[in-house]
């Protein structure tokens, strides 16, 4: 309960900030009969309710899941990070493979088959992406191949 009154606390104090802000929005002689500031203020509104809506009538305290679970969404968020930067110097099939099959060890941990279905997701994906919807894909880095 608290943690839902705390976040509609916050979700409150930013809506009010973006209907302060949105108030300030300049019109111009030629602009339409509602003008720029109705729908910012109407975003602005419908937040506020739904934080007010929050602060009211919080949920029960939920189930937070294990430490090990957070360990393992920070070891996905980096192999994602790793693996839009790693993208542009090595190509595309293997990044891809890696990061499937890294992935596919957190949800299942055998090393042969989460392997297999790194390299299997990133050939399909790129036959799939380069060939069926035409995307200029680059399968390997430059000096691999030659």
């Amino acid at each position: 309960m608290a943690s839902d009154r705390i976040f509609g606390l916050v979700v409150l104090m930013v809506a009010l900030a973006y209907i302060a802000s949105a108030t300030q929005i300049q019109t111009s002689f030629l602009a339409d009969p509602v003008g720029p500031k109705a729908f910012p203020i109407l975003v602005g509104a419908l937040a506020a309710i739904c934080a007010l809506v929050l602060i009211v009538r919080p949920d029960p305290d939920p189930d937070w899941p294990a430490a090990r679970t957070f360990g393992s969404l920070a070891i996905a968020v980096i192999v994602l990070v790793v693996y839009a930067y790693a993208l542009k110097p090595l190509g595309f099939i293997l990044p891809t493979a890696f990061a499937a099959a890294i992935l596919s060890y957190q949800i299942s941990p055998r090393a042969g088959p989460a392997a297999l279905s790194g390299v299997g997701l990133s050939v399909g994906l790129f036959v799939l992406f380069k060939f069926a919807l035409g995307l200029g894909l680059v399968a390997f880095p430059k000096g691999i191949l030659g």
